[in-house]
Order: structure tokens, then C-alpha cells, then sequence
């Protein structure tokens, strides 16, 4: 599976128990992650860690990352980096959830 960052894709909001994910183009090659979490000192490492892991499944190489989370499990961070990819590449409906289970992040 790989991903070409298209244009601007946003899943999840910034309630309570989510996390809100912005995944646009970059210039520039690598990913850039900026993350703003109301547990940061707590899960911060965990949170950029699902977050980079699910990206790195997906097959994207390049591309700009903003969350902004507030206590989510790691299964929604996992979601909401899926959702924003799908949205940003424009494969939302080419989604395969048998392959994305199988990653076990």
C-alpha cells in the first residue's frame, strides 16, 4: 500500500477522548509531525510513535502531520491518521480493513 499526499485531509475533532489529525503535502521529503496533547508528558512518545508507525504502514514518505489530541486511545489515533490518509490522498473509498488490522499497531 502506498499513499500520494494530494491535498488536505482532516478526521477526528478536538473533544474529549480524540484526537483531530490534519495531513497535507509537504515540499519536502520525510514527514513532518507537529503534536499539541493535553497528556503529553504522559503519552506524547506513544501518541507520535502510533501516529508515525501508521503513516509508515500507509506507504507515505512525504507529507506534513498536525494533531492535536486530547486523550485519545491509540486505536482512535490509528483511526483518525487512516481517515485523514484516505482523505488526503483521495482513496476514500479504497479503503482495506482485513490489511490494516493485520499491521497490529
Amino acid at each position: 500500500m502506498s499513499f500520494e499526499i494530494k491535498q488536505a485531509g482532516l478526521a477526528g475533532t478536538v473533544e474529549s477522548s480524540d484526537i483531530q489529525v490534519l495531513i497535507e503535502p509537504s515540499s519536502t521529503q520525510g514527514i513532518e509531525l507537529s503534536l499539541e496533547s493535553s497528556v503529553e508528558k504522559q503519552f506524547g512518545r506513544q501518541i507520535r510513535k502510533v501516529i508515525l508507525e501508521t503513516v509508515q504502514n500507509l506507504g507515505i514518505t512525504s507529507a506534513k502531520i498536525e494533531a492535536v489530541d486530547k486523550g485519545a486511545l491509540d486505536c482512535t489515533v490509528k483511526a483518525r491518521v487512516i481517515a485523514a490518509a484516505h482523505r488526503a490522498s483521495d482513496t476514500v473509498g479504497n479503503i482495506n480493513w482485513e490489511e490494516i488490522e493485520a499491521w497490529n499497531v
